[in-house]
């Protein structure tokens, strides 16, 4: 069953208020690369034109990040891949704010390879 573009899951805006990619990784790259990433999925019929927003403690916000989710498709954007305006620090705090034109459904997973003993957390992204 198809969703519509009127029905379809999640919200238009979301917030991670927890990000933080380390400066450093053990293991191979990419699998092993230590990264922050929200996974976004798109259940409409339309794509979705997404934006990123990353908040410091320190320094003004950067982006926006801009990339489209395709009409019934999920994507997996790595924090670290994000380029443009400007990288992602490394070893530096963030929160990010992620807005999209068309419902969304957020969700922010954290791969801490720093020891050889890996770590992975995921947790819903705050729906506002």
């Amino acid at each position: 069953m198809t969703q519509s573009a009127t029905s379809a899951l999640g919200r238009h805006r979301w917030a991670i208020a927890e990000g933080y990619i380390p400066a450093w990784s053990n293991g191979p790259e990419p699998e092993l690369q230590s990264h922050e990433t929200c996974c976004i999925l798109n259940t409409s019929t339309t794509d979705a034109q997404v934006s990123l927003t990353l908040y410091f403690e320190d320094r003004p916000p950067q982006g926006p990040y801009r990339f489209t989710v395709p009409a019934e498709r999920t994507c997996h954007k790595r924090f670290n891949d994000l380029q443009d305006p400007a990288p992602v620090p490394r070893g530096i705090g963030f929160s990010c704010v992620i807005d999209s034109d068309v419902p969304v459904v957020v969700q922010h997973t954290r791969l801490d390879s720093r020891q050889a003993e890996n770590s992975i957390m995921t947790t819903i992204a705050y729906p506002l």
